[in-house]
């Protein structure tokens, strides 16, 4: 019989330590919980058991965790009841008779229906020597709780205190580190207001996609599996991608028309220095046609110089009219160059005497941008975020699960053909998570509401270019396909519409 006893106890032993181990490897604070209390139950055969968690700030214990009792929080001052005497001494109590004990309060089994026999109730106690639980066991398979059950329940919660500490801080680092992305993800945007909420935008599609990669059991990506830890990784490479947005010049940043508005206005006070010299030029005619001529022959000349003033005065408000129209962000077939090209050649005499065109060689460059609003320098400026972005995020010293941060959103413009930046990766260089956030970045970007350098497409036409994008060989077919297919894109938006 003491042989047999041994056995069990080496058993219950052995089982505390796999138990403990097992713990160990949890982060999740309520998978964490449940698994508590699953084993609480199981070593030392009780029918059901409750966990406690100190509320320092309150003076409570709390539990979202209550083995069968159907309750969603159970709240117990310190000092009160059986678990708040236990918080309170430090130490365990063993009851073989619940209603006999005038600690123990009823209230809870007449809530439920349940009828507590017995109990054993043992602090959970950190490194520190600080109560920072309470673990409870209810009613006893076969009698009473023994100074065995007491003595592996200590243990186990011994083991159960430094797990649970351990999941609080990786909880609190895991909020510590949210709130640097939050921050992180404001201060891109603060840069540049129009574009706000399009970090968290492409992080909500992204992940989804990625999830939508994780199911599916056919095609190309039938093999691919997403852990959480790498889920979480995706999401952060999004809510990161733009941060190297920082680096570029606000102007450049926020450039809504070709010029800058600073030289925009120095065209248009160029442009009305040139009416003034014009109206000045008819007037020292007029002057010099009065000196030399009667008033009968000087009238019809007269005449003739207003009507050359009235029609040299509306060339150039029809000249500044048309920069105002070509200084708007349009598509390259619009650009009517032969007028701008002629506008340009004109010259007119400066306050110095010098000849000058009606607009600069840099002026004629900017109006001549094909699409959008950027020169090509400042394209290369903007494009330049990508790799701020990625030498930002390499300077923080990621965990080794976060890791391909970095890479995954240096990568988010590659594209399949070789024709991406910066650094003109092709596909089978290039993460498949960056491929997935490449199409979200995308379609995120054209359907983004109304900014003074684009408008916002529907949904349709922005999946439709997409799809453009993909059979030209530029983003990944399969992942758009998935993409449409199991309609990540509504998630962006309040009232999807329909694609076909």
């Amino acid at each position: 019989m003491d042989e047999v006893i041994s056995n069990q106890r080496i058993e219950k032993l052995t089982a505390v330590l796999e138990v403990g181990k097992a713990l160990m490897a949890e982060r999740d604070l309520d998978t964490l919980l449940r698994t508590i209390l699953s084993e609480l139950t199981r070593v030392v055969e009780a029918d059901r058991s409750s966990l406690y968690l100190v509320d320092r700030d309150r003076g409570e214990l709390k539990t979202k965790i209550a083995q069968g009792m159907g309750i969603e929080e159970i709240r117990v001052k310190i000092g009160m009841g059986i678990a708040g005497y236990v918080a309170e001494t430090a130490q365990p109590v063993n009851i073989t008779d619940a209603y006999s004990d005038p600690r123990f309060s009823q209230e809870t089994d007449r809530r439920t229906g349940y009828q507590t026999r017995n109990m054993l109730c043992v602090p959970m106690i950190n490194k520190l020597g600080d109560v920072i639980g309470v673990c409870q066991v209810l009613n006893k398979h076969d009698g009473a709780f023994t100074k065995e059950d007491e003595e592996l329940l200590l243990a186990l919660a011994g083991q159960a205190a430094v797990a649970v500490e351990n999941a609080i801080l990786y909880e609190d680092i895991q909020t510590l580190f949210e709130g640097f992305i939050r921050a992180s993800v404001y201060a891109i945007e603060s840069r540049d207001p129009t574009t706000s909420g399009h970090s968290e935008r492409v992080a909500t599609l992204t992940v989804e996609l990625s999830q939508q990669v994780d199911s599916v059991r056919h095609g190309p990506y039938a093999g691919i599996r997403f852990s959480r830890d790498e889920i979480r990784e995706i999401r952060y490479a999004a809510l990161l991608h733009d941060l190297g947005k920082v680096g570029v010049r606000e102007p450049v940043l926020v450039k809504a028309k070709k010029l800058y508005e600073g030289d925009y206005m120095l065209i248009q006070e160029r442009f009305g220095y040139i009416k003034k010299s014009i109206e000045a030029d008819i007037c020292r005619k007029k002057v010099n046609v009065l000196l030399r001529q009667s008033r009968e022959e000087a009238m019809p000349i007269l005449e003739g110089l207003d009507e050359e003033l009235k029609r040299r005065s509306e060339e150039i408000d029809d000249y500044l009219r048309f920069v105002a129209q070509t200084n708007l962000p349009m598509e390259k077939s619009r650009v009517d160059r032969d007028k701008l090209y002629h506008i340009a050649q004109c010259t007119y005499r400066d306050a110095h005497g010098a000849d000058k065109n009606y607009l600069s060689t840099q002026e004629v460059t900017d109006l001549s941008i094909g699409h959008g609003s950027l020169n090509a320098q400042e394209r290369q400026e903007i494009e330049s975020h990508v790799t701020h972005t990625f030498h930002y995020l390499r300077r923080i010293p990621w965990t080794r699960d976060m890791r391909r941060i970095p890479a995954i959103a240096y990568a988010h413009h590659e594209k399949l053909n070789g024709r991406g930046y910066p650094n003109g990766l092709r596909s089978e260089d290039i993460p498949l998570q960056s491929k997935i956030m490449t199409i979200c970045d995308i379609y995120d970007a054209l359907t983004a509401s109304d900014r003074p350098y684009k408008r916002a497409l529907t949904p349709a036409t922005a999946i439709d270019i997409l799809g453009q994008e993909a059979r030209g060989g530029l983003l990944d077919p399969d992942l758009l396909d998935l993409f449409v297919e199991a309609k990540v894109y509504t998630l962006t938006h309040r009232q999807p519409a329909t694609v076909g």
